[in-house]
């Protein structure tokens, strides 16, 4: 059987499609699992208040006390906020803002001392940026 120009060209056409679907379902499927880290109030709000201190710490800020943290107004269970305060040895305010939305699963913190941003819209905080191996 013989398979002329057009015929090849059709079939590695859609050879390459194929291929194509195939590997965007697989991206889906096996890497795009992007997840909260903290899948409740009360996880982002302990965990806020272990990862902000560690980041402070790394980034050279001693705080005075430990950092309290308080559900912001307006929470729920599909958009959960949480805001962090204490302060730091030399008395300068410290503020941690952090967020979970359940329906795109992103997260974000920002880090304000003295109310300039130390940290703007992180995806992570501490060590949970660093990865796990």
């Amino acid at each position: 059987m013989k398979i002329s120009r057009m015929k090849a060209l059709v079939l590695g056409s859609v050879a390459v499609v194929v291929a194509g679907v195939a590997v965007g379902i697989a991206y889906l499927a096996f890497w795009d699992t992007k997840e909260l880290r903290y899948r409740s109030q009360n996880a982002l709000r302990n965990g806020i208040a272990r990862v902000g201190g560690e980041e402070l710490a790394h980034r050279g800020v001693s705080l005075d006390s430990t950092l309290n943290c308080a559900d912001s107004p307006g929470w729920t269970k599909r958009k959960m906020r949480v805001t962090c305060t204490s302060s730091t040895s030399d008395h300068r305010q410290v503020q941690i803002i952090g967020a979970g939305e359940d329906a795109t699963q992103d997260q974000y913190y920002t880090i304000l001392v003295d109310g300039r941003p130390l940290v703007q819209n992180a995806t992570c905080l501490g060590a949970d940026c660093r990865k796990k191996s």
